[in-house]
């Protein structure tokens, strides 16, 4: 309970708010528990509520008519999310929210909390500050999703993987579907790449690690890719 109170206090959006305003805040939120695979919401539903991750991760999933996911983010511990509906009454959600891994949420609906952050002018500003923020990184994932062709889009997600491991081989956590859902390709595509970043030197890979030979040349993919 002491890390889940760390964790509600240092959020931008609550840290803000008078100590019995957080009192009340706290009491209101209900705790879910959510195995992985569970969804929260499916895409279309109409879900006005607000949460913030206290343990786990969980991603936002956009499906193409093809039957294809596209992970457009992932939320982690500490992160606010929330439905439309939480603003807009009745509109529906434009992604799911799949668990990735065992996670715990605080819960709020629109009715207990809204009411507090219309008379917490603070609160409201900060909650507003992380919304345009979210609107711009939807913006670059757009973007990188139009104009960066896949061999970039992958050299950027497996930079992101070993970015903070120590030097050695990297356990590929990921599968090729899980890859391509990342990003917004196939999985044949994924393994293609894969193999000709391999033959090219810039990697060495096997069915379950793999590890960075180059990243200079990773990198310049990632920024200069041109197919």
């Amino acid at each position: 309970m002491k890390e889940t109170a760390m964790l509600f206090d240092q959020n931008p959006v609550f840290s803000v708010l008078s100590d019995d305003k957080k009192d009340l805040v706290k009491n209101q939120a209900i705790f879910k528990r959510y195995a992985k695979g569970e969804f929260l919401i499916i895409d279309g539903d109409i879900w006005p509520y607000l949460f913030l991750i206290v343990k786990g991760s969980i991603h936002a999933l956009k499906s193409s008519v093809e039957g294809r996911n596209l992970v457009v983010t992932t939320f982690n511990e500490g992160d606010i999310f929330w439905g439309l509906a939480f603003f807009y009454e009745a509109m529906p959600m434009p992604v799911s929210l799949e668990v990735v891994e065992n996670t715990t949420i605080m819960l709020w609906s629109a009715d207990s909390l809204i009411p507090i952050l219309k008379s917490e002018g603070a609160a409201a500003w900060e909650l507003s500050r992380l919304m345009v923020y979210k609107m711009l990184r939807a913006s670059e994932i757009l973007e990188e999703m139009t104009f960066q062709p896949v061999a970039g889009r992958l050299a950027k997600l497996l930079m992101d993987t070993v970015r903070d491991q120590h030097n050695g081989p990297i356990t590929r956590s990921l599968t090729l579907d899980e890859m391509a859902a990342r990003i917004g390709s196939t999985r044949e595509m994924v393994c293609r790449f894969l193999h000709r970043f391999a033959d090219d030197g810039i990697i060495d890979i096997t069915r379950t690690e793999f590890r960075v030979m180059d990243s200079n040349k990773l990198a310049k993919v990632a920024t200069n890719s041109k197919g």
